[in-house]
């Protein structure tokens, strides 16, 4: 079975579900096969972003963003009170 075969089944498949999920309407085949087929291309979509490892720069990245935000809080939990003025 091809990658190209593997698809087609996988769409066959969303589609019917989709039929059957709509109460078996007749008529919307066109409609379910798109639909289907868009659902797959989102979930092959979605499996490559998740196999993709962050990068070293991106990974450093988020580390640097939240380190400053913690240090504010800290700096401000550790600062006293100005006295109100009279």
């Amino acid at each position: 079975m091809t990658m190209t075969d593997d698809r087609q089944e996988r769409i066959r498949n969303r589609a019917h579900q989709l039929w059957l999920q709509e109460g078996q309407p007749a008529g919307h085949h066109e409609r379910h096969w798109h639909q289907a087929a868009a659902d797959v291309d989102q979930e092959d979509a979605a499996g490559k972003s998740a196999i993709k490892k962050p990068t070293r720069k991106a990974a450093g990245a988020a580390k640097a963003k939240a380190a400053p935000k913690e240090a504010k809080a800290a700096t401000k939990a550790g600062k006293p009170k100005k006295a109100a003025a009279k």
